[in-house]
């Protein structure tokens, strides 16, 4: 494999992270406030400890088979719908480590003579990405924030099954902040939820799952994710939908000319 090649602009560790939410250690006789998770946003550590920053369950999760099961089957056909918008040999932004094997599949799309890189806000899902792509010179990954992070223009920039995680603010820094680091012409690839259609027949189960365990998913059923964006004329949008519209691609490609 060709050695990675060097681009200016790289990415730069992002020390803006939101303050941490803070609990009394019950265990401390002090009585002292304690991080809980010094190092993420609030509405994960209060909302996805169990899924992302739990070892063991990640251990359970970080599987293609368990993503595959928890996507009814399309995390391939998604995961080729994502890729179709990547050329070879682009420069990638990925806005969050993925479960299973995405990262790999990823820069083998790119190719050696590509860039692409990850971030994260839980120092374990970045341990744990760094290791998978431990083989691909092309990637790198660090500890940043998708709503804050600010590295350089982007021919590409990926953000798969992200949005439906964080509260409507939240959303909207992200949203803003993935397109402002976009080049003139490149596009950001968002997948994530849809509202199915009314005769999808696991729209009930969803709407348990989403009830229980996935608090602000239903956010992208109400709205479009192009309404998340503040300046959404500065883009051309183009939406897919998929299994009975229970999953979406939305494609913002900047003007080349765009200064957004």
């Amino acid at each position: 494999m060709k050695p990675t090649k060097k681009h200016e602009g790289g990415p730069e560790k992002d020390q803006s992270l939101p303050p941490p939410k803070l609990r009394t250690d019950g265990g401390n006789s002090s009585g002292a406030i304690v991080p809980l998770h010094p190092d993420v946003p609030a509405y994960l550590s209060e909302n996805y400890t169990w899924a992302y920053l739990n070892p063991r369950n990640i251990r359970f999760l970080d599987h293609e088979l368990v993503v595959s099961a928890i996507l009814f089957g399309n995390n391939r056909r998604l995961r080729r719908a994502t890729f179709a918008e990547l050329t070879v040999g682009s420069t990638v932004l990925q806005s969050a480590s993925v479960y299973g094997d995405f990262c790999v599949h990823l820069a083998r799309h790119i190719g050696p003579d590509g860039r692409l890189d990850i971030i994260d806000v839980a120092p374990i899902q970045v341990a744990r990405c760094r290791h998978k792509s431990r083989n691909f010179p092309q990637v790198s990954t660090q500890l940043s924030d998708a709503a804050s992070f600010q590295s350089g223009n982007y021919d590409t920039v990926c953000c798969y099954f992200l949005l439906h995680e964080m509260p409507d603010a939240y959303r909207r820094k992200t949203v803003d902040n993935l397109l402002a680091n976009l080049a003139p012409g490149g596009s950001a690839v968002f997948v994530d939820y849809h509202k199915p259609h009314w005769l999808n027949p696991l729209k009930p189960l969803m709407i348990l799952v989403f009830r229980f365990l996935e608090p602000f998913a239903k956010g992208l059923w109400q709205s479009e994710i192009k309404d998340f964006a503040g300046n959404p004329q500065g883009f051309n949008w183009h939406k897919e939908t998929y299994f009975a519209g229970m999953y979406q691609k939305v494609v913002a490609r900047r003007a080349p000319d765009s200064q957004s």
